[in-house]
């Protein structure tokens, strides 16, 4: 036996999931709360001893880790135009797996430095300009952000022409700045790869020691990344294969959590037909995002508000007063969990369920009709999702809903939406022992070994 441990250390909970690399197999999985305010090693230590009550194993040579814990690995980005630069920069802070704030465009005001202090993210990402493009805006943003009555860790990844300068100007400022490859170097083109890679460095040097998670260090190889980049990994690993072993192909994975809901697409998405055109800018092949106000506990009041109290009472057949005070209740206690059926549970249910549905329809791209003297034509703005075979439910509430398949179902097209993207006939799929970070990690030394995995352990449903 040579057996891995693969540990997600969660705002909530600490998951620890065990391995043996030789058959491979799933040995073991626990969980405990996560004791951020105390001593992260507090709940990762019952975590482990759960786990030698169930596998009688005490030395694990080999102890991988990803963390969402303290609020995760935070970030604001700061771009040109909205639909260019702007966008850009959020997908790169996005694939790096990191919880975006906030996001600013143009020229930063006084009020919007104050908002950035307000917000304290531990990474700043300041793009801008083409290659050879707009440099004023980028001085003003690069002069304005010294303005700020805190430092953090900040990457530029902008018009490379004034790199340099724009360097000098904020490490005069105190500012611990790395430059990366511009997101867009030309018009439309992406390249968000260099970024991606210096915030996953921030992270591993700077973030693990301000979020005081270096007391797990000696225990553990290391923290190697975000939980959502380990999700990411195994997303693209399960899509594509390794080697000889093929993967399943086009796929989405919906993440409900109690905060958010992260949708990742391993998929092409370009146009299908002769008469569609893309717009905006080219659909990276592998896409997170991340619905802040559609979470099963903590975001809960902004998810009912957005399709409507009166519609989540008819559904789970109650008055809205009796929704209100259920909402109520659970913003008291959001670590309340439900089991048994009752109103609480179907509220779960139905929030889940809207959580599929809308995060779903915003990941996906979208139609616009154009009549020209020459014929119809369809201008595709996003992904093409229609054609993905496997959708794939992880997190608590798909876990444990009541009818998963009819969660899942959300995440497909709907006829009264026609103009939509979102996939026709997928099958449906569960991460039923959450284990889709554990092998992300697996992924980085034992790609063989998490592909097979993932394709014994997540069930279709």
């Amino acid at each position: 036996m040579q057996p891995i441990l693969c540990i997600d250390f969660g705002s909530t909970f600490t998951k620890v999931t065990a391995v043996d690399i030789d058959i491979p197999r799933i040995i073991g999985r626990t969980q405990s709360f996560t004791t951020i305010h105390d001593d992260i090693n507090i709940g990762l230590q019952k975590a482990l001893d759960q786990l030698e009550e169930m596998t009688g194993i005490t030395d694990w040579p080999v102890r991988l880790a990803c963390s969402s814990a303290a609020g995760g690995l935070k970030m604001i980005a700061i771009g040109l135009v909205p639909q260019l630069t702007m966008e850009a920069a959020k997908r790169a802070a996005l694939s790096a797996g990191a919880k975006l704030l906030k996001t600013y465009s143009f020229e930063l005001n006084d009020r919007e430095i104050r908002e950035i202090e307000a917000l304290k993210p531990d990474i700043l990402l300041l793009t801008g300009g083409i290659d050879g493009g707009n440099q004023k805006v980028i001085f003003h943003n690069a002069h304005k952000l010294c303005e700020l009555n805190m430092r953090c860790p900040i990457i530029y990844a902008g018009n490379k022409t004034i790199a340099n300068d724009v360097e000098k100007i904020l490490k005069e400022n105190n500012w611990d700045a790395t430059i990366a490859d511009n997101v867009m170097p030309t018009l439309n083109q992406l390249n968000i790869d260099s970024a991606r890679s210096c915030i996953r460095k921030v992270f591993l040097d700077h973030i693990v020691v301000a979020k005081g998670l270096t007391q797990v260090q000696r225990c553990i190889d290391n923290i190697l990344m975000p939980t959502p980049s380990a999700v990411l990994l195994a997303a693209e690993l399960l899509s594509k294969g390794y080697l000889s072993e093929p993967g399943v192909g086009e796929l989405i994975i919906i993440d409900v959590g109690g905060a958010t809901t992260d949708v990742h697409s391993v998929a092409d998405g370009a146009p299908r037909q002769s008469n569609v055109v893309m717009r905006g800018l080219q659909e990276p092949f592998v896409k997170r995002t991340v619905e802040g106000d559609l979470g099963a506990r903590y975001s809960l009041q902004s998810l009912v508000d957005g399709v409507g109290i009166d519609v989540v009472a008819s559904v789970i057949n109650t008055s809205q007063e009796v929704v209100m005070q259920m909402l109520k209740d659970l913003a008291a206690h959001p670590e309340s969990f439900m089991e048994e059926p009752g109103l609480l549970k179907t509220l779960d249910d139905v929030a889940a369920e809207i959580a599929v549905r809308e995060s779903v329809t915003r990941h996906a791209g979208y139609l616009e009709v154009h009549y020209t003297p020459f014929g119809t034509i369809y201008q595709q703005t996003g992904k093409d999702l229609s054609y993905v075979s496997h959708v794939i439910g992880t997190g608590g509430p798909l876990i444990h809903h009541s009818n998963i398949r009819s969660a899942l179902k959300a995440s497909q097209a709907d006829p009264k939406n026609p103009l939509s993207l979102k996939p026709n006939h997928a099958r449906f799929y569960l991460d039923h022992q959450y284990i889709l970070a554990a092998m992300g990690l697996l992924s980085l030394k034992y790609p063989s070994a998490a592909l097979k995995l993932m394709k014994e352990t997540i069930i279709e449903v």
